[in-house]
């Protein structure tokens, strides 16, 4: 008897009807399961707001939103327990108020420390609703925080999974005898001296793997609100196929290059084990979705579209109309590096360095300021990095048409283009 993973995102238990179908899909599940929840609808970002009020002075706006974010939680909860959980409501109010105490309390002098600390209340408020509606059921389920077994080290919003610790830890609590289901947050851990860390936006999908590896999973589900994985946004790109099998390799090509439909640090831990990874829809769990496995044999791929909005053309050029040496572009990489930017982009000119970078949540004006002391700088804003793989003429023309191209670059398989 196998065990397995499944992953379920904030859209799948964004309201009580999304709880409950979340419940039978996990009911109907046989063998023994690892759940890894994600905060529920758009709570993550509520968060993230509260976050930014709350390290910007605004006490009355962040505590505002805390309120509106308990008043949604005890509804889903009301909705789901109709003749009422006094035990459950109570916890709920009691995760909201110890989050309202500590935002009357001034903040530290670091913006990622409070967002660990502050966003990862969404998964934990989520992760307790579900297992008491599990349980509610008849499906005997235990309820785990993450954070005591998954450990990192204190690199704020972007934890490094302390594997050892995390290996020695997680069997312990993670146990079959008494119940079939294991439920925990997702995005989750934390260091040794018991303070939170987030593993990166979107990182439930890396929770799930990094637990089916060390509990040698039989299998990943992450469960969705599409058919399988897509060879574009469905939301942006009318013609759309599945595709039914992935390569552990295309599949780390493609979360690489902003395919949002698995996190990217996802893949190294499953294929360690060579654990296969289905995406499935939570729409209709009965339809087989699609799988990323081990493949060794060449494939021949569709056209694979993956969009990243909200970018910056950022061009940087020496003041002194010397050229763009190696020194020069290392020292940039060092200043992005620091201010923890990631890079998507690079084109390189005798007397420009241009990067496409994904719009930063703060410190962008730092980062420019310390730019202009060396170099002369120009950027763009508002753009979508798009990349497909195995291009054809005519995706590109489909997918490019009446739009003004800042960067194309091209090789054999991939072509990207930096759009307004």
């Amino acid at each position: 008897m196998g065990m397995k993973v499944f992953k379920f995102g904030g859209a799948s238990v964004k309201d009580a009807a999304g709880v409950r179908n979340t419940g039978s899909i996990i009911a109907s599940e046989k063998d023994p399961l690892i759940v890894v929840v994600s905060a529920m609808g758009k709570t993550t970002d509520a968060l993230v707001e509260i976050t930014r009020n709350y390290f910007d002075g605004r006490e009355e706006e962040a505590l505002s939103g805390i309120e509106k974010l308990r008043d949604y939680h005890l509804n889903i909860v009301r909705q789901l327990f109709e003749s009422g959980h006094p035990k459950l409501e109570a916890t709920v109010g009691e995760d909201f108020e110890a989050l309202a105490k500590r935002i009357r309390i001034p903040a530290s002098l670091n913006y990622d420390f409070e967002y660990d600390q502050i966003v990862s209340t969404g998964e934990m408020v989520s992760t307790e609703i579900v297992a008491a509606y599990l349980n509610s059921i008849g499906k005997n389920t235990k309820w785990i925080d993450a954070g005591h077994y998954i450990r990192t080290d204190d690199t704020w919003r972007e934890g490094h999974i302390d594997w050892d610790l995390t290996r020695k830890l997680v069997p312990r609590a993670f146990r079959f005898e008494e119940n079939s289901v294991c439920l925990t947050q997702g995005f989750i851990g934390a260091t040794n001296f018991n303070l939170t860390t987030t593993l990166g936006r979107e990182g439930s999908d890396y929770t799930a793997a990094i637990l089916a590896n060390v509990m040698d999973a039989e299998s990943v589900t992450i469960w969705k609100d599409v058919p399988g994985i897509m060879n574009a946004d469905p939301h942006k790109y009318p013609r759309t196929q599945k595709l039914e099998t992935l390569s552990y390799r295309e599949a780390v090509e493609m979360t690489y290059y902003g395919a949002k439909v698995i996190h990217p640090k996802t893949m190294k831990p499953l294929v360690e084990k060579e654990i296969p990874l289905y995406v499935r829809s939570f729409v209709s769990p009965g339809q087989s979705g699609s799988v990323i496995c081990n493949i060794d044999h060449p494939m021949e791929y569709i056209p694979v579209l993956i969009s990243k909005g909200d970018q910056i053309l950022l061009t940087v050029s020496p003041k002194d109309f010397s050229f763009m040496a190696e020194e020069s572009i290392a020292n940039i990489y060092r200043l992005f590096s620091r201010h923890r930017m990631k890079v998507n982009l690079v084109q390189q000119s005798a007397m420009n360095f241009s990067l496409a970078i994904d719009k930063p949540e703060r410190d962008f004006e730092l980062l420019i300021r310390e730019l202009t002391e060396t170099f002369v700088v120009h950027y763009n804003e508002g753009l979508e990095l798009l990349t497909i793989r195995f291009y054809t003429e005519e995706s590109i023309a489909e997918s490019t048409s009446g739009r003004s191209i800042y960067v194309e670059q091209r090789t054999r398989k991939m072509v990207r283009f930096l759009l307004k």
